[in-house]
């Protein structure tokens, strides 16, 4: 049987492979886009119930298409997301195949490319994009044993208040989900516990512009990540309840109880590091930093927005920080539930090329790999701090896109045949 060939073959069709469709369909690259469920199928199954962007819809988008029903500044729903790139992919008529799973990728043997072993047969292509993106595999760390009468459960896996246990819940992570989560199971008359770890804390709004706003004109999308391993410093930021910044010291005194680290647990009782009340300060800071340098671009540039002095008021600090707590057992608070907002790790185990530094991670510049006709596409901080949302992964499809076809010129370059000698002359 003859093994389909392709230029470029892009594995997934998320955000990050439907992006890529459109700007290699634009460059005239043929390619085929493989996705082993539904397009956008992380939004579809991989979210909670009530989640919506974290940024606002004129912002968080293609270039492109528009939300349809979700106003500029309102927050679009995940529903409405996942339909968004499904008709995205319409649009652009990207050659998407669903239901096909990418099993393998190795370097063809003396020549290059590669063969993509697939569940639907091997595919041979030039170049692969590898638009998986970040959110593979859940992360649970090892902390608390499993136990009868306790349920552990990664964010990915939470869908409402009343899908969980009658009980207390724990929430470990205090990002953008697990401060969600929290905020929402406390709404629902849930007793809850957040583990704060550090992270930063930007306004949701201020002086009448969103945070997404202020980063754009601040120069701050631009951002690179510092340092091997700070890529996934935690955000807290929320587009839920029409859109509200997410301050801590508010849940505390909502009644959610708020600890330090989550460090270890023995015979049932949870240990905590003794660093809540600095990791609320360092976020508080991170937030101050914030609306100082957006003021001091307004008087640079003799802005007329509204003052709002009321931003600084961060309000006391709760009970629960002040006098924090050191252990919880787990049992005597009727702890029904722990549910982890950790993060994701990847899995690359099926991608058999040298793209890899001795940690696993991706090695790249842009995306662009070290294995040359290899590239990351989705994961964050790949061009800077704008790669992890919605905007940014179509500018960094861009990029990626535009590598190919110029690698593609550079290898159909054919010299110029040499000029034939002139004749000889008689003496």
């Amino acid at each position: 049987m003859p093994v389909e060939t392709i230029d470029t073959l892009v594995i997934g069709a998320g955000q990050a492979g439907v992006a890529m469709s459109e700007h290699l369909g634009r460059n005239g690259t043929p390619h085929i886009v493989l996705e082993k469920d539904r397009i956008a199928e992380s939004w579809r199954t991989r979210r909670w119930d009530s989640l919506v962007a974290n940024g606002p819809a004129w912002h968080d988008r293609f270039p492109n298409m528009d939300f349809p029903e979700t106003p500029g500044d309102g927050f679009p729903p995940k529903e409405e997301i996942a339909a968004y790139f499904e008709a995205y992919a319409k649009m652009v008529d990207a050659p998407v195949r669903t239901g096909v799973e990418v099993t393998a990728v190795d370097p063809l043997k003396g020549r290059p490319g590669f063969l993509v072993t697939t569940s639907a047969g091997a595919i041979e292509a030039k170049s692969v994009v590898v638009a998986t993106g970040a959110f593979q595999t859940p992360v649970i760390p090892p902390i608390v044993p499993q136990t009868a009468g306790l349920r552990q459960m990664h964010s990915s896996d939470y869908r409402n208040p009343a899908d969980l246990p009658m009980g207390a819940v724990m929430v470990v992570g205090a990002g953008s989900s697990g401060a969600q989560i929290a905020e929402e199971l406390g709404r629902a008359g849930r007793k809850v516990y957040l583990s704060v770890g550090p992270h930063d804390r930007p306004p949701r709004a201020y002086r009448g512009r969103d945070f997404v706003w202020w980063l754009g004109v601040l120069g701050k999308w631009d951002m690179q990540a510092s340092a091997p391993g700070t890529e996934h410093v935690t955000i807290a930021v929320s587009g839920a309840n029409g859109g509200e910044t997410m301050s801590f010291r508010r849940l505390g005194r909502e009644g959610i109880t708020l600890v330090g680290r989550t460090e270890s647990c023995t015979d049932g009782v949870l240990r905590f590091a003794p660093d809540i009340e600095r990791n609320i300060l360092r976020g508080d800071d991170n937030y101050l930093a914030l609306l100082d340098e957006a003021d001091a671009y307004i008087a640079r540039n003799g802005l007329d927005l509204p003052e709002e002095p009321e931003a600084r008021q961060l309000g006391e600090m709760p009970a629960c920080v002040t006098d924090p707590l050191e252990t919880l057992d787990l049992k005597a608070a009727g702890v029904g539930t722990i549910i982890w907002a950790t993060g994701f790790s990847n899995d690359y185990g099926w991608l058999h090329v040298d793209a890899f530094d001795e940690t696993g991670r991706p090695k790249h510049q842009r995306g662009v790999s070290a294995e040359t006709g290899i590239y990351f596409l989705g994961l964050p901080w790949l061009s800077g701090r704008g790669s992890s949302f919605i905007w940014g992964v179509w500018h960094d499809a861009r990029y990626i896109a535009d590598h190919i076809a110029i690698r593609a010129g550079y290898n159909a370059y054919t010299p110029d045949a040499p000029a034939a000698a002139p004749a000889a002359q008689n003496a």
